[in-house]
């Protein structure tokens, strides 16, 4: 066999070995947990969590209660431009909890947002602009065609995994610290 045929069936071997090994995909890992008892164990997929990019500068948002005891801080990918708002989380599979997105606007006013092309259910946190949470909705995924508006005032709106609100104990008046902006 000439030289240059054995240099393309090893790198076509290559190419076949990378992909049975996954290199290259996003696929879900397979992690072994116990159920049960010691001599039980089942496989579960977890999934892979995309972002929304590395094109979004991102920022912590630190809630306090009334009386400045820290409730949580989430870790949030900014949208401040129209096109990073429009999209919102639409384009992220999930979000692990302590992440986010923080929509920031030019100014208070009353704000409408929609469950647009979204695979996971979300909190929707509206600050006003002196920081204090005026709104939080529990919104579900949205299952057909006619879209839940979800309003409140605001020049912020953090988005949350549906339910981090209540883990956390964050609530209407709590007040907001954005913190790397």
């Amino acid at each position: 066999m000439p030289r240059r045929a054995i240099h393309l069936v090893l790198v076509a071997l290559l190419v076949a070995l990378a992909g049975c090994s996954g290199m290259g995909t996003t696929a879900p890992t397979a992690t072994p947990t116990t159920s049960g008892g010691a001599d039980t164990a089942t496989t579960t997929a977890t999934p892979t969590v995309s972002t929304p990019g590395n094109d979004y500068d991102t920022a912590s948002v630190v809630v306090s209660d009334e009386n400045g005891t820290q409730l949580t801080t989430v870790d949030a990918w900014v949208a401040d431009t129209f096109s990073k708002q429009y999209t919102g989380l639409s384009d992220t599979s999930a979000l692990e909890p302590g992440q986010g997105m923080l929509f920031v606007f030019d100014g208070e006013d009353e704000r409408n947002f929609v469950m647009r092309d979204m695979a996971f259910p979300l909190d929707m946190v509206f600050i006003a602009a002196d920081g204090t949470i005026t709104t939080i909705h529990h919104a579900p995924v949205e299952s057909d065609g006619d879209l839940t508006r979800y309003s409140g005032r605001a020049k912020y709106v953090l988005e949350v995994p549906m339910g981090y609100t209540n883990r956390t104990g964050v609530e209407v008046g709590d007040r907001v610290r954005i913190e790397d902006r």
